[in-house]
């Protein structure tokens, strides 16, 4: 029987994180992965010579000094990332379909101020006072800064004011309001549940700076993987955790499906919570809050085409575009089947080749799991043809909004392939194939928080479902649960040393 410090339940981001810090710290370590491919959101995959990003498309904070760039730095990974940053005068471009002018979004707040001035100019104090805010919220947060929480006193408003009403309270100009709004795929907004904090968190990254990744997120990956291999740990590949065991009431092991033992000391779970859940024996837990993880809400999950170009046809695009059928951003709360789809996120994946044409196109759009559930039981590559032909049928009516931002693309494109909320499920192992996780929900901020620590002791909770998603709130969710087992101002202390 093999004997760890620490087994963690799968290779996401969270995952690695924790790995590498810990086995830093000279703890043995050990993660099992259930499929072929480690990194989670954050694997490639290659189609025709074309490499596609599963998640992490672009991330912000990566310049000198910001917060991620500082974190990178600690993992001994920030100068060995291939990096292309963004367009800075335009990093993120808001359009509507009847409305030609591009609202952009730039890196750096003056410039950010400045050029959404150019399209409300009446509205400038107002875009201050809303930036203002942005950087206040980000500041007030402690670990966002690398700073030691002295106090547990956070302005409540920021879990308990939805989104859509902390912009409201900046601007009466709808256009604005929904320009605003316009990126909140990256967080999948739900307007009148999303917290403001997560908005703010998030557009505040990016406005700092925002950046692709040369040839895809796998980069992260592999750099993490080296690192917890030289620090002695052990990544097991293909190896599903199936239980976990107690030796009286001390949590022991965990038994993988072929039955293998790993004695362990600490268990961290980077999956989803309720699956976590199911590892254990149903009276090691509390009834109420296991009912509380079970029937939380989860975000919305996608659906995606991955294009791959012909030669030389179609220019790269260093920004991306969030393009609408009309002025109602918050599209999880409006779409249904008829109308679908009713919004898109259109990017241009960074690589080696060439600068100036792209070789391949990413394009995503909000889908709900019903509309593919009826696959919940298939396996990938065994769904049958009527699943072939409903994802035909979705890519092709996401190909004709698509032109009606890019006339001509379709003849632009050699091949594409597709990938549904079942595909997103089953390979990077989300409930329902949820695009970040559990819905953060401002009208009952403490139901949807979900703590690094549980109450069996040793066992710990990290990944997107702690903290926040995306690639910094990920980050900072390993930060604070490695925190509950080496301390979490001798951590922070560790970080900012890295920088001296």
């Amino acid at each position: 029987m093999d004997k760890f410090d620490v087994v963690i339940i799968g290779s996401g981001l969270g995952g690695l994180q924790c790995g590498d810090i810990l086995s830093r710290e000279g703890f043995k370590v050990c993660i099992v992965e259930k499929n072929n491919q480690i990194g989670g959101s954050l694997q490639n995959f290659v189609r025709k010579n074309c490499i596609f990003d599963v998640g992490g498309h672009y991330a912000g904070s990566l310049g000198e000094g910001q917060i991620l760039h500082r974190f990178f730095k600690y993992f001994g990974i920030i100068d060995k990332l291939k990096l292309k940053r963004l367009d800075i005068d335009g990093f993120d471009i808001i359009n509507f379909e009847n409305d030609h002018n591009d609202y952009k979004y730039s890196q750096g707040y003056d410039n950010f101020i400045n050029s959404l001035s150019e399209s409300f100019p009446e509205e400038r104090e107002n875009l201050i006072s809303y930036c203002n805010k942005l950087k206040e919220i980000s500041k007030n947060l402690p670990l966002f800064n690398l700073e030691e929480i002295k106090s547990p006193i956070i302005d409540s408003s920021y879990f308990k004011v939805s989104t859509a009403d902390f912009i409201k309270s900046f601007t009466k100009n709808i256009k604005l309001q929904n320009v605003l709004a316009g990126t909140n795929l990256l967080y999948a907004g739900v307007p009148n549940k999303t917290p403001m904090y997560v908005h703010s968190i998030i557009n505040n990254s990016f406005i700092e700076s925002a950046w692709r990744f040369v040839d895809g997120t796998s980069q992260i990956t592999e750099l993490l993987k080296e690192n917890i291999i030289n620090n002695g740990g052990t990544i097991l590949t293909n190896s599903t955790a199936s239980h976990i065991l107690f030796e009286g009431h001390d949590m022991k092991y965990l038994r993988l499906s072929n039955k293998n033992l790993l004695e362990t000391k600490y268990i961290i779970s980077n999956i989803h919570p309720a699956e976590t859940l199911q590892l254990l024996d149903s009276d090691k837990i509390r009834k109420a809050y296991k009912s509380r993880i079970n029937n939380l809400e989860n975000t919305i999950s996608v659906f995606t085409i991955y294009i791959v170009l012909k030669k030389n046809t179609f220019k790269y695009l260093n920004k991306n575009y969030y393009y609408y059928k009309n002025t109602n951003v918050w599209t999880t709360s409006t779409y249904n089947e008829n109308n679908w789809p009713e919004s898109f996120l259109f990017l241009t994946p960074a690589n080696t080749k060439s600068d100036e044409y792209a070789d391949c196109i990413t394009v995503m759009a909000y889908m709900k799991y019903n509309e593919f559930s009826k696959w919940e039981n298939t396996s990938i590559e065994k769904r049958g043809e009527e699943y072939k032909t409903l994802k035909k049928e979705k890519a092709e009516k996401l190909l004709d909004l698509i032109e009606k931002k890019f006339p001509g693309l379709r003849s632009k494109i050699e091949s594409y392939y597709t990938s549904t909320p079942l595909t997103y499920r089953d390979y990077i192992a989300t409930k329902q194939g949820s695009l970040y996780g559990i819905l953060r929900d401002c009208n009952e901020p403490l139901k949807s928080e979900i703590l690094p620590r549980t109450k069996i002791p040793n066992l710990f909770l990290t990944g997107q479902n702690v903290n926040m998603h995306g690639v910094l709130g990920v980050t900072i969710g390993s930060l604070k649960t490695c925190g509950e087992i080496l301390g979490l101002n001798y951590l922070l202390n560790k970080i900012k040393n890295t920088e001296k």
